[in-house]
């Protein structure tokens, strides 16, 4: 047996319904503070110091983060190919 739900709601409501906090304001001024460092840039390497300090933990949770990616694209990978990648 399959039951299927579907709910419609904005995503205020859903956030109010699951008791979540609203951070619409925290990502309002996360946006502006990227824009502003991002206006200046004329090369990626200028944004790097920047991203790093923003990054969760600095440059070691910049790196683990990018080591999941990586990881992430490889499970990808196998799981597209069947998992007969040599990896």
């Amino acid at each position: 047996m399959k039951i299927t739900i579907e709910v419609d709601c904005t995503p205020e409501e859903a956030r109010s319904f699951l008791g979540l906090p609203d951070v619409s304001a925290a990502n309002s001024a996360y946006v502006e503070t990227i824009t502003k460092a991002m206006q200046g840039a004329t090369s990626p390497e200028q944004l790097r110091p920047y991203a790093e300090a923003l990054a969760p933990m600095g440059q070691i949770g910049l790196k683990l983060f990018q080591s999941f990616v990586e990881g992430s694209m490889k499970a990808a990978q196998r799981a597209g190919d069947g998992g007969r990648s040599g990896d």
